[in-house]
């Protein structure tokens, strides 16, 4: 990315880069869907596992939030003929490629906790 001015303004280069990225945190947005990805991206998951997992997320927003991810083509519904139906949820595999970007995120979450816990007992 070029991160310079041109003529006193932002290139076109720069506009592109930061148009990526809002169109990353749209389809990412909130606070429990790169959660349902990073999930799943063990393998496929019943409804009730999932809402066991994602600590702290209610069933109405689990699935809004799985209805979302589906209408963007990320993730896959299934209905198993069971009685009662069992309903599994599994990554596309479009959806594997966000994986190397939830296990970045899992790297830097832990490395920014144990720097903020090692800060407040040098304190």
């Amino acid at each position: 990315m070029v991160d310079k001015l041109e003529n006193g303004k932002i290139s076109d280069d720069c506009k592109r880069h930061f148009k990526a990225i809002n169109d990353t945190l749209y389809i990412l947005n909130g606070k429990w869907r790169v959660m349902i990805i990073a999930c799943l991206a063990s393998g496929k998951k019943r409804y009730l596992e999932l809402q066991r997992i994602v600590e702290g997320i209610g069933p109405k927003m689990l699935s809004k939030e799985l209805n979302k991810l589906e209408l963007n083509g990320l993730i896959t519904r299934s209905a198993l003929e069971t009685k009662p139906v069992t309903v599994e949820y599994e990554l596309t595999e479009y959806a594997r490629s966000l994986k190397p970007l939830t296990d970045e995120m899992a790297v830097w979450g832990k490395q920014h906790r144990d720097k903020v816990i090692k800060d407040m007992t040098a304190k």
